[in-house]
């Protein structure tokens, strides 16, 4: 028997139409609105700055921890940061990781925006 038989799912994946057809909802997949968007990482109320050289050459990253925003809000927050400090950057698995030691800016940026933030780590 068919994998998509069993959960129910079956039906049209792919239209010349309209491209890409979502299994579940059978709407496009830039319409699908099946798979809402997961929310962020839950919180205890901080948001922690870290340093950390750990698998990274010597080089030291700046990482923001537990920040009650969902992936697309949490990207939004990186960039803005990255852009403050004027270093690269990424967000991954709901950590912001910015280039070099900027934890003291990184603090007061926070700090303007309404989160409560510790240090953590040394």
């Amino acid at each position: 028997m068919n994998s998509t038989k069993k959960n129910g799912h079956s039906g049209l994946v792919y239209s010349t139409e309209q491209g890409r057809m979502c299994p579940l909802c059978s709407n496009p997949i830039k319409a699908c609105n099946c798979k809402k968007e997961k929310p962020g990482p839950k919180s205890d109320g901080f948001v922690r700055i870290s340093r950390e050289t750990k698998g990274r050459k010597g080089k030291g990253v700046t990482l923001i921890t537990g920040v009650p925003l969902d992936t697309a809000e949490l990207e939004k927050l990186g960039r803005q940061l990255k852009q403050r400090c004027g270093t690269g950057g990424t967000v991954k698995s709901g950590t912001i990781e910015i280039q070099g030691d900027q934890r003291d800016l990184l603090m007061t940026e926070l700090g303007k925006l309404g989160y409560v933030v510790k240090r953590a780590g040394g």
